[in-house]
């Protein structure tokens, strides 16, 4: 069995016996320990006397007379935000539970960088025991942007921070920073692609984030961003539902849809009403999928047994930006008792 995301924070937390994620104190306090909350040389006394409680005790509720008492002001509003959010963890059922309830009320609250994390964390329990290192290179998706290349009708998606960090020179050190500095053209970045073939190198290199995919019909990552899906509706709802690869949507009256992403709500929305999209904009569309419950039940009356189809599309500067919490919130499901 592989392990995998070390720096992820799952090993902090503990299963239940429904394999959902309890927190734990020293979970907690990795949040304490982050780079913009960790006192500093020229932290004040109260903000370190702040931080060494919370550490000590890290579900103590801290009162609204210790967090003004600390003196920077930047670092109060760090606080501010991360006992808020450290609020809702301590709160929660689960990790799975916080994570829904983010997204229950009208406006998100909390940070992107911290629903990224909560979505890793929860991807990486879904995939324990996972042998296809597709699944968890395709599951970085959930909670990393990906850079998109359809160049010759090959469609790519490489990591966008490790894009961008080849493309400064940051790759090459303090020699890359001069070359760019200098103006002097670098080579374009050329990152290993992740298939079958070498599936067994993400696991020496899983936290990386350099290896590209690609998402045509019928590609093995394709298919295995196919997998990860069922497993996030599986183990958020505990229902079976199959997700398969689709070159087109010929059911022209179809029921129901999910974007994957803002871009793909936005076209299967105006598709489904009829309306005209200009084909600059359908080309960001990169995938298509069709979901299919088990047991239709699981459906909302009015739309069991019929199809979900699903897209996932680049944005104008070919990133890709999935929402999985789409999968969950806008899924036909039946009313439960």
């Amino acid at each position: 069995m592989q392990d995998f995301w070390r720096n992820s924070g799952f090993h902090l937390l503990e299963r239940d016996n429904e394999g959902r994620l309890s927190i734990t104190d020293d979970f907690l306090r990795a949040y304490l320990l982050r780079p913009e909350i960790r006192p500093v040389e020229e932290s004040g006394p109260n903000e370190i006397a702040l931080h060494e409680a919370l550490l000590e005790d890290p579900r103590r509720d801290t009162s609204a007379s210790a967090l003004e008492r600390v003196e920077d002001t930047d670092v109060r509003d760090n606080y501010r935000v991360l006992l808020a959010f450290l609020g809702r963890l301590k709160r929660a059922a689960s990790l799975e539970s916080c994570y829904m309830e983010i997204f229950s009320g009208g406006e998100v609250a909390v940070p992107p960088l911290f629903i990224d994390q909560l979505a890793q964390i929860i991807v990486r329990n879904i995939l324990e025991g996972c042998e296809d290192a597709l699944e968890p290179r395709a599951g970085e998706l959930f909670f990393r942007e990906q850079r998109a290349s359809t160049d010759d009708g090959a469609v790519m998606l490489a990591d966008l921070e490790t894009v961008e960090m080849h493309a400064s020179g940051g790759s090459l050190g303090n020699l890359g920073r001069l070359i760019v500095e200098s103006q002097a053209p670098l080579a374009t970045v050329n990152l290993d692609v992740l298939d079958t073939e070498n599936a067994q190198s993400y696991w020496l290199r899983d936290q990386r984030h350099d290896f590209a995919i690609s998402m045509n019909f019928g590609r093995a990552a394709n298919k295995a961003l196919c997998r990860v899906m069922e497993k996030w509706i599986r183990h958020f709802f505990g229902i079976t539902v199959s997700i398969r690869p689709l070159r087109s949507v010929e059911d022209h009256g179809w029921a129901w849809h999910i974007g994957l992403d803002s871009e793909s709500t936005a076209m299967l929305n105006g598709l489904w009403r009829g309306e005209e999209i200009e084909p600059e904009t359908l080309r960001r569309m990169l995938a298509l999928f069709r979901l299919d419950f088990e047991d239709p039940a699981a459906m909302r009356t009015d739309l069991a047994g019929k199809p979900v189809y699903m897209a996932l599309s680049m944005d104008e500067n070919n990133v890709v930006r999935m929402k999985p919490q789409n999968l969950l919130l806008n899924l036909p499901l039946a009313v439960r008792a």
